[in-house]
C-alpha cells in the first residue's frame, strides 16, 4: 500500500468520523420512548387523583355495588376500543400532535384548527390547573392534619408543583420519561397497598358488603349514563402516546402494545382497587366520604393513612408530568403545520427539547391557578373532549374508504371504532341535555376557532406590520430561548 492511498483512506477515515459526529449532533427530539417509557406514560397519566379521591360518582348513578363494578369493566372495555382505534392511527398516520394530526388527515386544516384553538385557549390549561391543584392540596395536607389547609398555600404550592414539571419538561427528555417511569410505579405501589388488604380481607370472609350487590330496586337506569361519563372520564389518558409518536422507538410495534399493556393493567387496578374499597366500607360509607383512600386506609391501616395523601401527590404529579410532556408535542407539530407561531417548532440547540411548546401553557395554567371556580370551566369544555375523540376515530372509518391503500401495519375490525364513536357522541348528546346552557357556553367557545382560523391561518396576505411583528416575534423568542428549527 503506497503512502498516497494510505494517508487518502486516513482522510476518508477522518471525514467518516466527522460525519458520524455531525449526525450525533443533529438537533431534533430523537427516538427516545421505548415501550416500558411508552407503558409508563399511559399508565402514569390515566391514573390520577381519581381513583384515590372520590369513585363514588359511578357507585351513585349505578345505584348499587355490584352494578357499579360492571360499570368500570366496562368502562375500561371501550376504553379499551378507543387506545385500539388509535393505535390503528398511530401506526398508519406516524406523525405526534394526537387528536390534532388524525383530524388535520381525515377532515382538513379548519377542522384540526378549531381543536387546537379549544385546547390552546380554555381546555388544557384549565385541565392542567385543576390537576396541579390537587397536586398541592395532597401535598400539604399532612402539614396541616387535622386542620384545613389555607387556600393561598394550596395554591402556591401548586404553582411551584408546575413550575418544577415544566422545568423538567424544558431540561431533558431522557429524564422526563426516566422520571415518568418512577411515579408510575409509585401510583402502582400506592394501589397495592390498597388491593392486598382489601383482598385479605375478602379471602379472610368478609363479604358483607357485597351481599345483595345486585337488588334491583337499587339500580337507578336512568342514571347508567352518567355513570358511564364519570368511568370513561376516570380512563381518559390512553391516548396520549399517540401525541408523542415520532419519538417512539418502532412505533408500529411499541404503540399497540403499550396501550394494550397500558389497558389491561390500569382496567384491573381500577376494579380491585373498588372491590378492596367495598370489603371495608358500605356503598353508604363511600357516598359520604370526600376521599374514599384516606377513608379506607383509617378504617384499616390505622397510622399508615397518613402516607396516603403522598401516594395521591405523586399521583397528580405524574399526571402532570405525562400531560405536558405529550401536549408540548401537539403544539409543536401544529407549528410545524404553520397554525401555531414558529418559535414553537424549534428545538433547544443543547437539550434537544421543544423548549417553547413547553412552555406555552404555563402563563394561563398559572393564571387559572389563581383564578376560582375552575370546575365549572371544566364542566364548560368536557363534553368538547369527548365530542372530537369521536370525530378522530370517524375520521378512521372515513379514511378506511378514502385512503384505502394507507399502510396500516395494525388493523382493527370496523366494528371497534363504530362502537366507541357512538359511545363518544352519546355521552356530547348526554351533556347537551343534561346542561344545555354550559355545554352550550363551551361550544361557543370553541366555534370562535372558525374566525381565528380565518384572520390568522387563512389569510395569505397579511398585512406587512402584522407579517414584521410576527418575525420579530420569533426571532427575539429563538434568541432568549435558544432554539433552532429541528433538523429532518
Amino acid at each position: 500500500m503506497t503512502k498516497e492511498s494510505a494517508s487518502n483512506r486516513h482522510k476518508a477515515s477522518q471525514n467518516g468520523a466527522l460525519q458520524d459526529k455531525e449526525k450525533k449532533k443533529k438537533v431534533g427530539l430523537g427516538k427516545k420512548v421505548t415501550l416500558l417509557r411508552g407503558i409508563a406514560m399511559i399508565i402514569g397519566t390515566i391514573i390520577g387523583a381519581g381513583i384515590f379521591i372520590s369513585p363514588k360518582g359511578i357507585l351513585k348513578y349505578s345505584g348499587s355495588t355490584g352494578m357499579s363494578l360492571i360499570v368500570w369493566i366496562a368502562c375500561g372495555v371501550l376504553s379499551l376500543f378507543g387506545a385500539l382505534s388509535y393505535a390503528e392511527l398511530g401506526t398508519c398516520i406516524k406523525k405526534s400532535g394526537g387528536h390534532y394530526t388524525y383530524i388535520m388527515e381525515a377532515f382538513g386544516p379548519q377542522m384540526a384548527f378549531i381543536r387546537l384553538w379549544s385546547d390552546l385557549i380554555a381546555i388544557r390549561p384549565a385541565g392542567m390547573a385543576v390537576i396541579t391543584l390537587a397536586f398541592g392540596q395532597y401535598v400539604l395536607e399532612p402539614l396541616f392534619m387535622p386542620c384545613g389547609i389555607p387556600p393561598i398555600a394550596v395554591k402556591l404550592t401548586a404553582a411551584i408543583g408546575i413550575t418544577s414539571v415544566m422545568y423538567l419538561n424544558s431540561m431533558s427528555v431522557t429524564w422526563t420519561t426516566r422520571i415518568q417511569i418512577f411515579l408510575t410505579f409509585s401510583k402502582l405501589l400506592a394501589i397495592a397497598i390498597i388491593i392486598v388488604p382489601g383482598m385479605y380481607q375478602l379471602f379472610k370472609g368478609e363479604t358483607s358488603n357485597f351481599e345483595s350487590a345486585f337488588e334491583l330496586k337499587d339500580i337507578q337506569l336512568s342514571g347508567m349514563p352518567l355513570a358511564f361519563y364519570s368511568g370513561m372520564y376516570a380512563y381518559a389518558g390512553w391516548f396520549y402516546l399517540n401525541f408523542v409518536t415520532e419519538e417512539v422507538e418502532r412505533p408500529e410495534r411499541t404503540v399497540p402494545l403499550a396501550i394494550c399493556i397500558s389497558m389491561g393493567i390500569v382496567t384491573s387496578c381500577y376494579v380491585l382497587t373498588n372491590v378492596a374499597y367495598y370489603t371495608v366500607m358500605t356503598a353508604e360509607e363511600l357516598l359520604a366520604s370526600e376521599a374514599v383512600a384516606v377513608t379506607f386506609a383509617e378504617k384499616l391501616l390505622g397510622n399508615f393513612s397518613i402516607a396516603v395523601p403522598v401516594f395521591v401527590a405523586l399521583s397528580c404529579y405524574g399526571s402532570m408530568n405525562g400531560c405536558l410532556f405529550a401536549l408540548s408535542r401537539m403544539f409543536y407539530v401544529a407549528s410545524r403545520e404553520g397554525q401555531l407561531p414558529e418559535v414553537l417548532s424549534m428545538v433547544h440547540v443543547r437539550r434537544h427539547t421543544p423548549l417553547a411548546a413547553v412552555l406555552i401553557m404555563y402563563p394561563m395554567t398559572i393564571l387559572l391557578l389563581f383564578v376560582s371556580d375552575l370546575y365549572s370551566l371544566l364542566n364548560l369544555m368536557s363534553f368538547l373532549r369527548w365530542l372530537f375523540i369521536g370525530i378522530v376515530v370517524l375520521g378512521l372509518i372515513y379514511m378506511r374508504y378514502t385512503k384505502p391503500n394507507l399502510p396500516r401495519p395494525f388493523k382493527v375490525p370496523l366494528f371497534i371504532p363504530v362502537v366507541f364513536s357512538l359511545t363518544c357522541f352519546f355521552m356530547v348528546f348526554l351533556s347537551l341535555y343534561s346542561d344545555p346552557i354550559n355545554t352550550g357556553i363551551g361550544f361557543a367557545i370553541s366555534l370562535t376557532g372558525i374566525p381565528a382560523y380565518y384572520v390568522f391561518i387563512y389569510v395569505s396576505d397579511r398585512p406587512k406590520w402584522l407579517q414584521r411583528a410576527l418575525d420579530s416575534f420569533n426571532r427575539t423568542l429563538q434568541i432568549i430561548m435558544e432554539v433552532v428549527p429541528a433538523e429532518e
